[in-house]
């Protein structure tokens, strides 16, 4: 397998937890179907670009939410105002559901803007987004293996 295979996943992870919509899943299942694909590898890359995207939205959230009317922001007013209000309700534990679309990338911004701690941050985030590529991964080995 090539590391430019591994840098497109990490790549499209990336930026699908941050301002672009991104296609990681597509991504991973076109990668974890080449015939050289090492699926742990694959995994673990897709989970680190992930990461690091909700990161970006974490360090959005902890700094910069004075650009939140700007066209670039990648979370809306409304989506942000639900976000805190999931977060009011069931606490730091929804992040775990930080790989959803639509709903994820403000529950990431919502954190930082909490002043959530990092390391608690991290644990969750990680956590989700994980699990969610290792059932991806797992459900492509059933349907070809």
């Amino acid at each position: 397998m090539t590391i430019g295979l591994l840098f497109s996943v990490f790549g499209a992870a990336f930026l699908s937890a941050t301002l672009l919509m991104g296609v990681s899943e597509a991504a991973l299942v076109f990668a974890a179907a080449q015939p050289d694909a090492r699926l742990f590898q694959l995994f673990l890359a897709a989970t680190a670009g992930n990461v690091l995207g909700a990161a970006v939205n974490f360090a959005l959230g902890r700094s910069l939410l004075r650009f939140e009317d700007r066209r670039w922001f990648p979370v809306s007013p409304a989506n942000r105002r639900k976000a805190e209000a999931l977060f009011d309700r069931y606490g730091r534990p929804v992040l775990l559901f930080s790989w959803l679309p639509v709903i994820g990338d403000p529950l990431t911004l919502a954190a930082g803007l909490m002043r959530m701690p990092f390391a608690v941050f991290l644990v969750y985030v990680t956590i989700g987004k994980a699990a969610r590529y290792a059932v991806l991964l797992w459900l492509w080995g059933a349907f070809v293996g």
